[in-house]
């Protein structure tokens, strides 16, 4: 407990033995997506800690993930809220349907696209939070800071959380380029899953405090997720996970395509393909028919354990993408001793040695995803050894206990430094 993690030169230094000790209970606002599992695992972290945590959409939708607990979410307009924990407290006018109630949202942004900062900036005013934390950029990022130039000093201080591609990506867009420097140049503290960030959020010219690089959906609970791996070696496993996300960013297409090639390869074996979308649903039906090697499209909204006992009964986990963070799916497989076929356009380097325990492509090469598949598909040794590899890595860096405590430290030292405690 007395161990100090500290940063580079300017970041916040967080103590192990720091305590939010004030008697007043520590409020934090919260600007983000509120349908969003990642929202959702992350503030998980610090629900039990009997502070006033409240969240405002970043995207008005009206809908609540049911994986919250002791929040307030300020809604303009709310849903049907089926699941969501009695301990959590929504706002806003009420509607018989969620389909309705995203509608609302959209028809609301498209006529009065002002409202929503508004809102924001009048909800800042009347609570008065301790902390303002937006996570992700080119939305609650670009909302808080609008609702900041509102409110000038009379702001709280503000923590910014770049999710996955906000600044690797957008960052090289005229069109947001010059939004990112302001939301950064505006902030007072930063937050990422990967040190790649980290100087990225310095060249746009981000001079507050850097808080320690973890992952953005928290961490797992290792013991749980040990008990949902298939029994035996690795070797031996006949799934292979697909990442489903075709578009702006999701390259699955060119997964299917690689895994068509190797249909020689994959007899005996089954594909799952997860968060797919409508045009890797239709390709995956072409791909069974075409070669008659199983495939499974797993339905949206699978509970994330299960998620977690598919990886843990596949040999290979691909996903890939022109740009991304730490990819949540990959740090799952890598836990569940699937062997990682990843882009390299995310951060995976960070957490695995290319050759060793992943094998790192490029997200629109499919002569070049091929070769790695064949790859992982034979060679024995190579998927065994990186299970036992990334499972140590797991154990280091993605405990749940573990990173939960950061969270709630982070907080803390935040609150002493800012004279709230």
């Amino acid at each position: 407990m007395a161990s100090m993690l500290t940063l580079r030169k300017n970041n916040l230094r967080i103590s192990r033995r720091s305590f939010f000790t004030g008697a007043e209970i520590m409020k934090i606002l919260f600007v983000a997506m509120t349908d969003s599992i990642h929202t959702a695992r992350w503030i998980s972290q610090i629900a039990d800690q009997g502070w006033d945590l409240h969240l405002f959409p970043s995207m008005e939708c009206g809908l609540t993930s049911p994986a919250f607990s002791n929040l307030t979410v300020h809604h303009a307009i709310r849903g049907k809220g089926e699941g969501i924990d009695r301990s959590v407290k929504t706002r806003g006018v009420p509607l018989f349907s969620d389909f309705v109630s995203k509608g609302v949202g959209e028809v609301t942004k498209r006529f009065w696209p002002g409202l929503h900062a508004e809102r924001l900036t009048r909800l800042v005013n009347r609570l008065r939070p301790d902390l303002v934390h937006s996570l992700e950029i080119q939305h609650a990022g670009y909302l808080t800071l609008e609702a900041k130039k509102k409110l000038g000093r009379q702001f709280p201080p503000w923590i910014v959380t770049n999710w996955g591609s906000d600044i690797s990506l957008f960052g090289r867009l005229p069109e947001h380029e010059p939004l990112i420097r302001d939301v950064l140049g505006n902030s007072d503290y930063y937050s990422c899953e990967c040190r790649r960030d980290v100087c990225l959020a310095e060249a746009f010219g981000f001079r507050g405090a850097v808080l320690p690089v973890v992952p953005c959906t928290g961490g797992l609970d290792l013991k749980d997720a040990q008990s949902l791996r298939t029994p035996g070696p690795v070797h031996a496993r006949r799934g292979i996970m697909l990442k489903g996300y075709q578009g702006w960013s999701g390259r699955a297409l060119v997964g299917l395509r690689a895994l068509e090639r190797c249909a020689d390869a994959l007899k005996g074996y089954e594909v799952f393909v997860y968060s797919a979308s409508p045009e890797v649903v239709m390709a995956g039906q072409l791909f069974k028919s075409k070669t008659g090697i199983p495939l499974t499209v797993v339905p949206p909204g699978t509970p994330h354990r299960e998620m977690l006992r598919l990886h843990g009964c596949a040999r290979i986990s691909i996903g890939l993408s022109i740009s991304d963070g730490i990819s949540t799916s990959f740090l799952e497989a890598l836990t569940m001793g699937s062997f990682p076929i990843q882009s390299w356009t995310a951060c995976a380097e960070e957490w695995a040695e290319d050759g060793k325990s992943v094998l790192l492509v490029p997200p629109e090469d499919a002569d070049v995803v091929e070769l790695a598949i064949r790859r992982a598909l034979t060679d024995d040794n190579l998927v065994e050894r990186a299970a036992q590899f990334n499972w140590e890595t797991a154990t280091q860096k993605l405990d749940m206990n573990m990173l939960s405590g950061m969270a709630v430290d982070m907080y803390r030292t935040i609150a002493l430094e800012k004279g709230i405690a």
